[in-house]
C-alpha cells in the first residue's frame, strides 16, 4: 500500500513538472513576442513609415539583450522540468539545468552591468561611465555563477555515485 501512495506522489510530481514546462514555454513565447514587438517590430514599422527615428532600433535591441538571456534561463528550466515530467532521472536533468540557467543568468548580469551601457555609448545613444550600477543584474549574475558551480557539484556527485555503484 505504501508503494502505491509513493507512486501516486511521483506521478503527481511528474504531472506538475509537465505543467511547469508548459508555463515556462508560455512565458518565454509571450514575453519574447511582446519584447520583439516593443523593441524591434514597432520601432521598425515607425521608422519605415516615417513616424519615428531609424536610429532608435539598435539602442532598443541593445537595451533588451539581458532579458533575452534571462528568458533562455526560463526556457532551460522548462526543458528540465519537461524531461523530469517524462520520467528522466532528476540528477542528470538537474545538473544540466543548473549549468544552463547559471550561464544564462551570468550572461544576462554581465550584459546588464557592462555590455548594455558600453554598447549604447558605442552607438552614440548614451553617455556616461563604463559600468551600469544595476544591483538586480549584479545579483542575478552572482546567483547564476553559484548555480553553475552547483551544477558542477551535482555532476561530480553523479560520477562518484556511479563509481560507488560499480564497486558494489
Amino acid at each position: 500500500m505504501e508503494w502505491l501512495v509513493r507512486q501516486t506522489e511521483i506521478d503527481r510530481f511528474r504531472r506538475r513538472c509537465g505543467q511547469f514546462r508548459g508555463l515556462a514555454i508560455f512565458m518565454v513565447v509571450s514575453v519574447g513576442a511582446l519584447m520583439a514587438l516593443i523593441y524591434l517590430v514597432f520601432p521598425a514599422l515607425f521608422a519605415l513609415t516615417g513616424r519615428g527615428p531609424r536610429e532608435d532600433i539598435l539602442p532598443r535591441a541593445i537595451w533588451a539583450s539581458p532579458a533575452i538571456c534571462y528568458l533562455f534561463g526560463v526556457w532551460s528550466i522548462g526543458q528540465a522540468m519537461g524531461e523530469i515530467g517524462k520520467g528522466r532521472l532528476i540528477q542528470p536533468a538537474l545538473s544540466a539545468a543548473l549549468r544552463r540557467v547559471g550561464l544564462a543568468l551570468v550572461a544576462g548580469g554581465v550584459a546588464s552591468v557592462f555590455l548594455v551601457s558600453n554598447l549604447l555609448r558605442l552607438v552614440g545613444s548614451a553617455k556616461g561611465g563604463y559600468l551600469h550600477f544595476d544591483v538586480p543584474g549584479m545579483a542575478l549574475g552572482m546567483i547564476g555563477g553559484a548555480l553553475f558551480l552547483l551544477g558542477r557539484v551535482v555532476d561530480q556527485a553523479n560520477a562518484a555515485q556511479a563509481e560507488l555503484d560499480e564497486m558494489i
